[in-house]
């Protein structure tokens, strides 16, 4: 069966607060030069590496894994599979 990589990004909803990306805007980038930058969000990402028979499948099964096993909390956040040439 083939191998293919899928990544899960997993980041708060908008309306959710991300004090780790404000204090990386505030402390970091804003401080070292970069007034252009606006807003930056925190995300989590997982690769994984997934035996499938079609790329479509493997991302519906890490979608259908993320989903039953709550790897990410519906409420508060969203969840992104995407597939990744390898």
């Amino acid at each position: 069966m083939p191998l293919y990589r899928v990544n899960v990004l997993i980041e708060n909803k908008p309306y959710i607060s991300d004090p780790e990306g404000d204090t990386i805007l505030k402390d970091l980038v804003i401080k070292g030069g970069y007034q252009q930058v606006r807003s930056i969000r925190v995300a989590k990402m997982l690769r994984l590496e997934v035996e499938a028979d079609t790329e479509g499948d493997a991302r519906d099964m890490v979608r259908r894994m993320c989903d039953e096993l709550r790897l990410y909390n519906p409420m508060l956040s969203i969840c992104r599979v995407e597939s990744v040439s390898t």
